[in-house]
């Protein structure tokens, strides 16, 4: 499954990636938000990465910048079941913070969520992390619930997290397309062979 966006195209991890992976996520900023990236991140770590299942229904995209010229990994955006609710998770590399990749990558997953059948998606953020919870509001997700402790592998002990949750996808992926939000377009089927992924790339150049 991909996806293509105004400025981005959304894809899945291929094993040439390592290194741009671990170019844009080894940065203590960006893996002490998240829940299971380890801290130092290494190019065997992005191995590991890659390497684990991907479960279809809960799809994990790289995001990848559309540029003139070779197509640049920026960031990563996807889906996991926690405790039985999908959740919707996301980063992006420092130089692209502040300008609106983020919202616009998730708002693609939560459209690939709707079409996988989820009406609802769960998120939290750090409570030292306030920017990623206005990337939530922004998308429509409210607070569900006081603040809870959770674990962060790359912090290496459990911080205050806020819980947030989007209730009815497809009325707030309406309000936001009124909006003016992302134009996504989904390509399956979930896999791909050597010429399609050499289209793939051709096309986000």
């Amino acid at each position: 499954m991909f996806a293509r966006t105004e400025r981005l195209c959304l894809r899945p991890i291929w094993e040439e990636d390592a290194q741009a992976l671990t170019r844009a996520i080894a940065d203590e900023a960006i893996v002490r938000n998240l829940g299971r990236a380890p801290w130092p991140y290494t190019i065997e770590s992005a191995r590991q990465f890659i390497a684990l299942e991907h479960d279809r229904r809960t799809p994990n995209f790289m995001v990848i910048r559309r540029t003139n010229g070779t197509p640049e990994l920026i960031g990563s955006c996807g889906l996991t079941e926690i405790d039985g609710k999908i959740e919707i998770g996301y980063w992006i590399a420092r130089p692209y913070w502040g300008l609106g990749y983020a919202s616009e990558a998730a708002h693609a997953v939560m459209e690939i969520a709707l079409s996988l059948g989820y009406d609802c998606l769960h998120a939290g953020y750090f409570s030292d992390n306030p920017a990623s919870g206005n990337v939530l509001r922004k998308l429509g997700f409210v607070r569900n619930g006081p603040t809870r402790k959770f674990f962060s592998l790359g912090r290496g002990k459990s911080s205050d997290l806020i819980p947030m949750i989007a209730k009815d996808l497809t009325e707030i992926l309406s309000t936001n397309e009124k909006r003016g939000g992302c134009n996504t377009a989904l390509h399956p089927p979930a896999y791909y062979d050597a010429q399609s992924h050499a289209n793939i790339i051709a096309k986000a150049a």
